[in-house]
């Protein structure tokens, strides 16, 4: 199953500001997932962005929300799959991708709850492996596995955006090249 630009959608799930000091290797996640927002940004495919419980874990910590730019237009949510969250669905639904290209945290939580539920409605959850985390690396690893085996398809950012050129000696191929070094 190949995965194409004009099919797909990006999803960073709750990377929040009082979360995120918890978080298993949670420089290198920050990194990564500024370099999968900057790709899909230069592959003009949107990106959804939630928030969980903004009173309590505060909002997108501040170099993804910058990454994002004009792209940061949270959902909230209380719910931990944002399947279950009703103007998800529906911001969701009007991009009408069926390619969720996934990066957040915590995986085996918000992460997996939400790749089990588009998987049951018909999308495909596709988890950038080097973009999500959790507090404890043995809850991703187990996370990562249940989904793999429901059906769910695993990635790297570096892989998903050379996936989504398709083609070298573009301008697109080259902006890519150059942010992956």
């Amino acid at each position: 199953m190949r995965v194409h630009q004009n099919t797909s959608a990006g999803l960073i799930i709750d990377i929040q500001e009082r979360l995120f000091p918890h978080i298993n290797q949670n420089e290198l996640l920050e990194q990564n997932t500024i370099k999968l927002i900057e790709g899909l940004k230069i592959l003009n495919i949107p990106i959804l962005i939630t928030e969980q419980y903004t009173k309590g874990l505060g909002t997108t910590i501040s170099n993804i929300k910058n990454s994002l730019g004009n792209e940061y237009n949270p959902v909230e949510k209380s719910e931990f799959s944002c399947y279950d969250c009703k103007p998800f669905v529906e911001v969701l639904e009007i991009i009408g991708k069926k390619n969720i290209i996934i990066a957040g945290i915590e995986s085996h939580v918000c992460v997996l709850q939400t790749s089990l539920d588009l998987m049951q409605n018909g999308f495909i959850p596709i988890i950038i492996e080097d973009c999500i985390s959790s507090r404890n690396p043995n809850d991703k690893k187990w996370a990562i596995d249940r989904i793999q085996r429901t059906g769910g398809v695993i990635s790297t950012y570096e892989s998903i955006l050379f996936e989504l050129c398709r083609v070298s000696g573009t301008s697109q191929f080259k902006q890519i090249s150059k942010l992956v070094k």
